[in-house]
This record gives structure tokens, sequence and C-alpha cells, in this order.
């Protein structure tokens, strides 16, 4: 399809307990990594399991408005900011913006 890939996000890197916080690597440790070197791609971030996302994204306001101050408003922005920086040093191609002109000689 011809979509530029900018770069790999490890989802559900992590899970963080709900009630006492203790982190633990249960789909495994590195995978988005691994995954971001063997298709020489930038390795972009990795987001937690937290119950906490899901609760606050279900109540309309994500964990940046929720909880901007909190460790996963952090990882998101950290994630934004490198998408953001690749993004920006992607060449911009406008030709599809502009109608082809052609000119006959008749």
């Amino acid at each position: 399809v011809e979509v530029p890939v900018l770069g790999i996000i490890e989802n559900m890197s992590i899970h963080i307990c709900s009630e006492c916080g203790h982190e633990e690597h249960i789909f495994g440790e590195g995978g988005g990594q691994r995954m971001s070197d063997d298709y020489d791609v930038d390795f972009l971030g990795a987001l937690p399991l937290d119950r906490k996302i899901r609760e606050e994204v279900d109540s309309g306001r994500p964990s940046v408005v929720a909880d901007p101050e909190g460790r996963i408003a952090q990882i998101y922005r950290d994630i934004a900011r490198r998408t953001a920086a690749k993004l920006a040093l992607k060449s911009k191609n406008y030709a599809a913006k502009f109608p082809q002109i052609v000119i006959q000689s008749n």
C-alpha cells in the first residue's frame, strides 16, 4: 500500500498492576526493539498494559488529559515527540497537490 513506516511502537510492553504498581513483562521483553532491529526502522517507544488507560479512554478522557503529569501521559508524550521528529525528517512531495499542466502545440 506504499505507506512509509516511521517506526515501531510496542503495545502492551509491560503490565502494571493496578493494586501495587508492580511491573511485569507478561508477553516477554524487548520484542518491539528486536522487530525494529530486524526491519531496520526506529523504535519509537513502548506502551504499557495498564487498566488506567482503558478506564480513562472509556470515560472520554485519554491519559494525557486525565492525568497530564502521570507516567502514562509522559510515555505518550515521549512517543509523540519521537514520531513528530521522524515525520519532520521525511521529504514532502507536493506533486499530488497541484494539477498537471499540459502544453500542446496545434
